[in-house]
C-alpha cells in the first residue's frame, strides 16, 4: 500500500505523491491512512518547512475510489455519517491543522473529493493540461470533503454554485482567472516551478512563515479588532525568536540571513 502513496523529504521540502495512476489516483481507505500519517510526519518534523502534494499520471486525484461507494450506500445513515466524519473528512481537517505551507501541484484531473483536497491546500499550481470539476451532482451527492466550505471562499459564492450545480469542466486558464489556482505552468515545468516557489518559502524564517498562515486563517471570519488581538498575541513569539535576531544581525552585516526556525 505504501507504493500507492509516495513520501520523500529533500532540502526541507516534503513531497506527498498519489501513485495509483491506473485509477486516476482515486484513494482507498488504506491510502487515506498513509496520507494522514505522512501529514502528521510533516507536522512534527522540524526539518520539514514546506509540503508539496501531487499525483502521477493523468490526474492529481478524482477523489475516493468508487468501488467503496456501493458498499457504504448499504450502511445505515448513522454509519455513513460516521464513515465520512472519521474517514475522508480527516484529510482536509489535517491539512488545516498544519501551520506549515501546503502547496498542491495539480498535474492533471482534480474532481470531486480530489478537487476539495486541493482546495484545502494553501496554494495551488496547475499544469497547462489540468482540468477541474465539482462532479457531485452527477452522482446525486453533495460535497462531503469540504468543498462547500472552501470553494466559495476561494472563487466566490456565485461561481462556486455554478461549478457545483453544472459540474462543468474548468480548464487551467479559467481556473487561474477565477482564482482557483495561483499559477499555470507548461506541463513539463509544473514540478520545477512548484519546487522553485517551495524553496523560496523554505528559505524564509520558518516561525514567521507558519505564524503568518496561522493569523491569516484565524482572522478570516473575525472582525478587525479580534484579528488584531490574534496578531498581538502571536507577535511576541516572533519578536523574541532567534530567527528575528538573525534577520536583524544579517541586515546590519549586509548578508543573507540563515534561519533555523527558532
Amino acid at each position: 500500500m505504501a507504493e500507492e502513496l509516495l513520501f520523500a523529504v529533500e532540502q526541507g521540502i516534503a513531497t506527498i505523491t498519489l501513485n495509483r495512476p491506473d485509477k486516476l489516483n482515486a484513494f482507498t481507505d488504506d491510502m487515506q491512512e498513509t496520507w494522514l500519517d505522512a501529514l502528521e510526519e510533516c507536522r512534527i518534523n522540524p526539518e520539514i518547512r514546506v509540503i508539496v502534494m501531487t499525483g502521477t499520471g493523468r490526474a492529481f486525484t478524482t477523489g475516493g475510489d468508487l468501488d467503496t461507494f456501493s458498499a457504504s450506500a448499504a450502511q445505515s445513515p448513522a454509519a455513513i455519517k460516521a464513515r465520512v466524519a472519521e474517514g475522508i473528512q480527516r484529510l482536509p481537517r489535517k491539512i488545516a491543522e498544519l501551520d506549515k505551507p501546503v502547496l498542491a501541484a495539480l498535474n492533471g484531473l482534480a474532481t470531486g473529493g480530489g478537487l476539495d483536497i486541493a482546495l484545502a491546500c494553501d496554494i495551488r499550481f496547475a499544469a497547462q493540461s489540468a482540468r477541474f470539476a465539482e462532479t457531485y451532482v452527477r452522482m446525486g451527492l453533495i460535497p462531503g470533503v469540504g468543498g462547500a466550505y472552501l470553494l466559495p471562499r476561494i472563487v466566490g459564492m456565485s461561481k462556486a454554485l455554478e461549478m457545483f450545480w453544472t459540474a462543468d469542466w474548468v480548464d487551467a486558464e479559467e481556473a487561474e482567472r477565477i482564482g482557483l489556482v495561483n499559477r499555470v505552468f507548461p506541463d513539463a515545468e509544473l514540478m520545477a516551478g512548484t519546487y522553485a516557489f517551495a524553496r523560496r518559502v523554505a528559505e524564509g524564517a520558518p516561525l514567521a512563515v507558519q505564524l503568518i498562515k496561522r493569523v491569516m486563517r484565524f482572522g478570516l471570519d473575525k472582525d478587525l479588532a479580534t484579528a488584531h488581538e490574534i496578531v498581538a498575541a502571536n507577535l511576541p513569539i516572533v519578536r523574541t525568536s532567534e530567527d528575528h535576531k538573525e534577520a536583524v544581525n544579517a541586515f546590519r552585516e549586509k548578508r543573507t540571513p540563515r534561519f533555523n526556525g527558532q
